[in-house]
């Protein structure tokens, strides 16, 4: 595991040492609506503060994009920072969330980390060395096609521009496919799409720090992933499509008439 990423995992565990000290008390957090259906609590702050200051002891000059405090500094290094991916999940005790940080070096994501802390789960990726759970390598299935497949999936409840697209993807999607699945924390999608628990998964309308690291776990995993087109702008429109090569093709195919002009790809 190369330093940047050890840092990562030791920023995520702070993180999650902050999101399970108030996961028995939640009744007592004080939590804004940021837009609709779009929470912030003083958990999601604190968090984030956590892994602030613990990438800035270790990398004072590398610029920072976080989902609460923003874009910081400007550097070839950029950490991506979701410090609780899944709040609404977390804010009603349902138990899937997770803390996700991504390096991007000039664009290119270096180094990604997922780390479930009530099952304390870390998922890790370094660029070129593969993907982990638990020092444990991990792939993707190799599923041949929709047949049998168990897809993710997130409902784009904050912005509904695109819902009738969306369900008629899902509406088609879901006549091969063994199941569908919407757990809430995009982060976490991805890493078990890494690690087989899921084959393949897609979303539209998802932020960066959503998925950037869980993006690098898949791609090391022996996935692909790319926007709703399956071009490359993923990371710019945050609509996904991620799985086995063979799934993915055909997920893409399944996906493509659905897909009106005036949608970012």
């Amino acid at each position: 595991m190369n330093p940047t990423t050890n840092i990562a995992v030791r920023a995520a565990r702070q993180a999650g040492s902050v999101i399970m000290r108030s996961f028995s008390r939640l009744d007592s957090l004080t939590v804004i609506e940021k837009q609709s259906n779009d929470y912030v609590s003083e958990v999601d702050r604190n968090a984030e503060q956590a892994i602030i200051d613990t990438i800035r002891k270790a990398y004072p000059g590398h610029a920072i994009l976080a989902e609460e405090s923003g874009a910081q500094g400007k550097d070839d290094f950029q950490w991506i920072i979701d410090p609780l991916d899944g709040t609404t999940n977390y804010l009603h005790g349902f138990p899937q969330f997770a803390v996700s940080i991504a390096l991007l070096h000039r664009g290119r994501l270096e180094s990604g980390v997922v780390y479930d802390p009530l099952r304390d789960e870390m998922f890790t990726a370094d660029r070129g060395a593969g993907a982990l759970l638990n020092d444990r390598r991990i792939r993707v299935n190799d599923v041949k096609g929709l047949h049998g497949a168990l897809l993710g999936t997130g409902i784009p409840f904050r912005d509904q521009r695109y819902m009738d697209e969306y369900l008629g993807m899902m509406k088609d999607l879901a006549k091969p496919a063994a199941g569908i699945r919407r757990p809430g924390s995009a982060a976490l999608d991805f890493a078990y799409v890494a690690c087989g628990r899921l084959d393949g998964f897609w979303e539209l309308g998802l932020s960066v720090w959503d998925f950037a690291a869980g993006a690098l776990l898949v791609q090391e995993a022996g996935g692909v992933v790319t926007d709703i087109r399956g071009g490359s702008r993923h990371l710019e429109t945050g609509n996904v499509v991620t799985g086995s090569i063979k799934l993915h093709r055909e997920m893409i195919s399944t996906i493509r008439p659905h897909v009106p002009e005036s949608m970012p790809a």
